[in-house]
């Protein structure tokens, strides 16, 4: 399937709908206190995103029963909302997404819960910084399995390692378009595959895991995805959109 490239006009819809997601993230992060259940942060972030005349986007989405993807401690992406309470010290995953006039929007944070330790605070900084970095070498001609690769090799220069098997994705009319873009290079050729053209939109989302890479998918909720190694780990998301040759970050304040 081909790779949309959308119009201006289309980009700025998709600019609304990024920028409902980035209010609501501010919005969760400013108001999270120990002792909420996840549930309770959920619904904080469903009623804000009505209250902005949008739909959360992923309530629904392939049977999931939440607008926010609430991803705890070692749960790096697709956590269940449920009766858990966060507490001092808890790192906390918040994954969002927004459908307004049929534009979609998506983005997601790590954050501490209170204060955390050193380590937690680099394995979030891991994600964090990797998402800018490849947002700062994103040019119109690159390759997307570049991007893999770059993406790939500063995660584990820092000493991590990228999830296998979840990807970031285009976005547009739909929550998730072509293309599939993984946090590492599949196949041993950077230099295969499209290309970055102006007018693509697209989400990067690192996802680290400390030691083992291999994902594994919650049997009781059947959507929680964990490392193998059963530590925390941390994920971060942008949508942009190539404009001038180079990315513009869509999904934030």
């Amino acid at each position: 399937m081909a790779i949309s490239i959308k119009k201006p006009l289309e980009i700025e819809k998709l600019r609304v709908s990024n920028s409902y997601v980035a209010k609501t993230l501010d919005h969760l992060k400013t108001y999270i206190r120990p002792g909420m259940t996840l549930k309770e942060i959920n619904q904080m972030g469903e009623e804000y995103i009505r209250s902005l005349g949008a739909r959360a986007a992923f309530k629904g989405l392939y049977g999931f029963p939440a607008g926010v993807c609430t991803s705890l401690n070692e749960v790096v992406i697709h956590g269940v909302p449920d009766d858990t309470k966060v507490k001092e010290g808890d790192i906390l995953g918040l994954d969002i997404g927004v459908e307004k006039d049929g534009w979609y929007g998506d983005s997601a944070i790590t954050i501490g819960i209170g204060k955390i330790s050193k380590e937690d605070e680099d394995l979030i900084a891991c994600a964090k910084d990797a998402l800018f970095y490849a947002i700062s070498i994103i040019k119109a001609g690159m390759r997307f399995k570049e991007l893999s690769f770059e993406l790939e090799k500063f995660i584990i220069g820092r000493g991590y390692v990228p999830l296998r098997g979840f990807c970031g994705h285009g976005i547009g009319k739909k929550p998730h378009e072509e293309p599939e873009i993984p946090n590492y290079l599949e196949g041993k050729n950077p230099k295969q595959g499209p290309k970055m053209k102006n007018g693509m939109v697209f989400c990067i989302e690192p996802m680290i895991c400390q030691k083992d890479p291999t994902a594994i998918v919650d049997e009781k909720d059947k959507w929680s995805v964990r490392s193998q190694d059963g530590l925390k780990s941390s994920h971060y998301e942008h949508t942009v959109a190539i404009v001038g040759n180079k990315a513009e970050i869509l999904s934030q304040m």
